[in-house]
């Protein structure tokens, strides 16, 4: 029984505009996608969201660096993720960018709003100034030590280890991003939301069922350390709106990234006529979710619910958290071609074998998803093509050649069917609470029945009976409404594999609703093939294809070391230099390469893995004198295949060649693994 219609908008995170799409992303836009997809078969009003995130240091840094404008990078880079998202039929409403009108009207709006209720102070503050980059650093260009749990290598704003937000100045050891240079402090005046103006409200609304329980016990922390007030202003130059009536200060991209949800709606409002307000507007009835990572809830859990408030809006319904995405059970690597971008996938497969894949795994909790990409094929395999469409290709070609593509008047199986309609309100709900992977397993239970009850059947043994041919009608007028049932219910994770069956069946745009009435007396045309077996040659190929992102500093590092006392290289950008992951390595072994001259063959301990290594320092080491050495690896050099075998990293050494050649060598007390600073 279909329920009243709802009025739902619906957000997902907004992509940065300085790199492309990847499957991290994806992860979370196709998890949006299902359920919006879901909301509309099911005829509510459901309207999806989104833009790039187009402003910040990061941005206006890539666009020097590529002596491009800051408008030209995002323009370009917002083709791409609208094309990448389009072949991946993510369905936006409307996708837009922070990097608009619309945009600096609201930011400017609730600022003004938050400033005349009082909840914006201003004060002055000593703040990290990079003197080589002649600038202030914001927050992400500023790495240390976590000051709460001691993690190296974190960014000035907040631990990704620990989840502890704070200042750059709270950061041990903080160093530019920049330049690689100690921060100086100097005095600058910042505005400041003052959050705990909204300590009662934001408490009563985490605990209201509007989070998921780890978000709102993790919250919890914050409320126990006291609420701080909130930075949100940052010093030119920087790349975004301009505070009205503060001349050279700029919002904080984070004050005007999820004022990007408000603009994009209103954008859409303006080319349909929608009423903006009746979304946003203070006394709004309407539903209002956030489908976002775990990494940036307590932006989306406390700034953004309290901002909204403070300027006067509606509160979102509720924020939806998901974990990360890791591949083969860890996390996702260019050095090993994990780290796999959209285009690149799709280069090589089908979006929507990704789609169900991740479909079958997502559930309402804040859990990692992993990838694996070997049950990735056995399950899309075996699944929709050995399942699923398998169904449907068992019966067609019976109901095209010998009923002249005519379905029966009569399911021969009735409690077969009403089995699979009485599903409907299970899966239903199983969707809409976002446990894709239940709702999955439920599909796919349905889908073994449907094929034992054909296998039991045989229809391809009593069609050879002249007096049977009507009991095959009905068997295969049957198997092709529980398929019909099955793509109902698959709809909102496969569009494509629906549109193609709604052109096999002959009929409209199926909807939920629709599995409750079979389909019976009807022509449908000739059966083709809706989708081909994963070939694991084409993942490998997409893997390969995916280590290149590390081919250039690949090259750098091996031409300098080609020629260790010629000029010094061209200039790379710390940037580049970053990308570089140096290890603490321990030979485990060594020997002599056959019929090389300067090769050693090195067994490299990483801690929790080993890499074989081939290193041209025979000249000046002799194996047994490596072996339990302590040595620095490039650890994400792309592996390189030598006639020898595959050499998978480099390690250090400095010198002239010959017998003066020295392997460089970390302090005592380096274990394998350890990062070199």
């Amino acid at each position: 029984m279909t329920s009243p219609q709802r009025k739902i908008l619906v957000t997902s995170a907004l992509p940065y505009a300085n790199g492309s799409i990847h499957l991290g992303h994806l992860l979370e836009h196709l998890q949006t996608d299902i359920w919006v997809r879901f909301q509309k078969t099911r005829g509510h009003d459901c309207t999806y969201v989104c833009a790039d995130d187009a402003h910040g240091t990061p941005i206006m840094l890539k666009a020097q660096a590529e002596n491009t404008s800051p408008e030209a990078l995002i323009d370009a880079v917002y083709q791409e993720h609208t094309r990448d998202f389009a072949d991946f039929h993510i369905a936006f409403d409307n996708y837009y960018s922070t990097h608009s009108e619309e945009n600096r009207h609201y930011s400017n709006t609730i600022y003004n709003n938050l400033k005349s209720t009082g909840h914006i102070s201003q004060r002055t503050i000593m703040q990290a100034y990079d003197e080589s980059a002649g600038m202030f650093l914001p927050d992400r260009f500023i790495k240390g030590t976590c000051p709460k749990c001691k993690t190296e290598d974190q960014y000035g704003d907040s631990c990704e280890s620990c989840g502890a937000t704070y200042t750059p100045a709270d950061l041990i050891n903080p160093v530019s991003a920049l330049s690689g240079a100690t921060p100086v402090k100097k005095a600058s005046e910042h505005y400041f939301f003052k959050l705990n103006h909204f300590e009662t409200l934001l408490k009563e609304w985490i605990t209201s069922g509007k989070l998921q329980p780890e978000i709102a016990n993790k919250l919890q922390e914050w409320f126990d350390a006291g609420l701080q007030d909130w930075d949100i202003s940052r010093d030119a130059p920087y790349w975004g709106f301009e505070i009205p009536n503060a001349p050279g200060k700029y919002f904080y991209v984070w004050l005007d990234a999820p004022i990007g949800y408000m603009a994009s709606y209103q954008n859409l409002c303006d080319k349909t006529g929608q009423d903006f307000n009746d979304v946003w507007g203070k006394d709004s009835q309407a539903e209002l979710y956030h489908f976002i990572g775990k990494d940036i809830a307590y932006f989306h859990t406390l700034f953004w619910p309290a901002i909204l408030h403070g300027a006067g809006y509606r509160m979102p319904t509720a924020v939806f958290c998901h974990g990360f995405l890791t591949v083969d059970g860890a996390k996702m690597s260019k050095s090993r071609g994990t780290f796999i971008k959209a285009r690149t996938y799709l280069d090589h497969l089908d979006p929507e074998y990704l789609r169900y894949y991740f479909a079958a795994k997502l559930n309402s909790h804040v859990e990692d998803i992993d990838l694996n990409l070997d049950d990735f094929v056995a399950r899309v395999n075996s699944d929709l093509v050995g399942k699923a469409i398998n169904i449907a290709s068992r019966c067609a070609g019976f109901i095209s050649k010998r009923f002249d593509g005519m379905l029966g008047d009569t399911i021969a199986e009735p409690a077969l069917l009403a089995a699979f309609t009485e599903q409907s309100e299970s899966i239903a709900h199983d969707y809409d609470a976002r446990n894709y992977s239940k709702a999955i397993r439920n599909i796919m239970a349905l889908a073994d029945k449907a094929n034992q009850y054909i296998a039991e059947k045989e229809p391809w043994k009593l069609i050879k009976q002249e007096d049977q041919q009507q009991a095959v009608q009905d068997i295969c007028t049957t198997g092709i409404n529980l398929f019909r049932i099955l793509m109902i219910y698959l709809k909102p994770v496969l569009p494509v594999l629906a549109e193609k069956t709604e052109a096999f069946l002959n009929i409209p745009p199926l909807c939920w609703d629709d599995a409750q009435a079979p389909l019976l007396g009807h022509r449908i045309n000739p059966f083709k093939a809706m989708m081909t077996r994963i070939e694991p040659e084409k993942v490998a190929a997409m893997v390969e294809a995916s280590k290149e992102d590390l081919e250039t500093a690949q090259q750098t590092v091996i031409a300098a070391n080609e020629n260790p006392n010629g000029p010094l290289a061209d200039e790379i950008t710390f940037e580049d230099f970053s990308k570089i992951d140096l290890r603490v390595a321990e030979i485990m072994a060594a020997e002599h390469v056959e019929a090389a001259d300067k090769l050693l063959k090195l067994t490299l301990s990483l801690g929790n893995e080993e890499r074989t290594v081939f290193a041209g320092i025979k000249s000046a080491y002799s194996p047994e004198d490596l072996v339990g050495r302590k040595t620095v690896m490039v650890a994400n050099l792309k592996p390189r295949k030598m006639r020898f075998g595959l050499s998978e990293g480099m390690i250090l050494a400095a010198g002239p060649g010959g017998s003066d050649l020295f392997l460089l060598s970390p302090d005592d007390g380096a274990e394998p693994g350890m990062k070199v600073k």
